[in-house]
């Protein structure tokens, strides 16, 4: 059975943007500020490393009770049991990622248009994120993706939508009210001198009255 996936504070790591010693720390302190989901991004690792990452970052998740989606690398994914994968346009294509996962584990895609987001729930994709919202230095081979094309996209797909992309404090309210179910973030969060502070803000930013541990 597919786990129980909470969209609204979604956070994406990256060791090198990080402000902690380490990405243990990172998570643990994203999670105390109120972040539902964490994807484990590592770009720029052996398949060994990324491995033990994921084993060491999945005892954190799994001791708080939250779910963890590991970025484009299916067999890491399966060897740590995460809850899940995500993946973007250049990846393996949806349906054959869908099959090596099975109907149980959770399936993310980046997408930027709307034939993308409607192909990619055709295929099996659980959740979209759908960006960049806004320019981010984060990635370097992002599309923009206009608040008119978030909404065709919406009314296209009842999946749930995260959005990404340069968002931060100053426009996590843009996204209230338009059908949206979480901001995912990256340096926003991990960058920041005061990671926890950091996440709790965002949230209570886009969802007033959310609940934060």
């Amino acid at each position: 059975m597919k786990p129980q996936i909470d969209y609204t504070l979604y956070l994406c790591t990256d060791r090198g943007l990080m402000s902690t010693p380490t990405l243990e720390d990172a998570v643990t302190a994203a999670i105390r500020g109120g972040c539902t989901l964490i994807q484990l991004r590592e770009k720029d690792c052996s398949s060994r490393e990324f491995y033990e990452t994921a084993v060491r970052i999945k005892a954190v998740t799994d001791r708080a009770g939250i779910p963890l989606i590991v970025n484009d690398r299916v067999d890491i994914a399966l060897a740590v049991d995460a809850a899940g994968v995500h993946i973007g346009q250049s990846d393996l294509p949806a349906s054959s990622v869908r099959a090596l996962l099975g109907p149980d584990k959770i399936l993310g895609v980046s997408t930027a248009r709307v034939e993308e987001a409607v192909r990619a729930v055709k295929d099996g994709a659980d959740y979209l994120g759908v960006g960049a919202m806004y320019a981010t230095g984060t990635k370097s081979n992002t599309r923009a993706v206009s608040m008119e094309q978030l909404q065709e996209i919406r009314a296209a797909v009842s999946v749930p939508l995260v959005v990404i992309g340069g968002i931060g404090p100053g426009n996590a309210a843009n996204f209230r009210d338009r059908g949206i179910d979480g901001l995912a973030v990256v340096s926003s969060v991990i960058a920041q001198p005061d990671i926890e502070a950091a996440a709790r803000r965002l949230k209570q930013i886009f969802c007033e009255g959310c609940a934060v541990d």
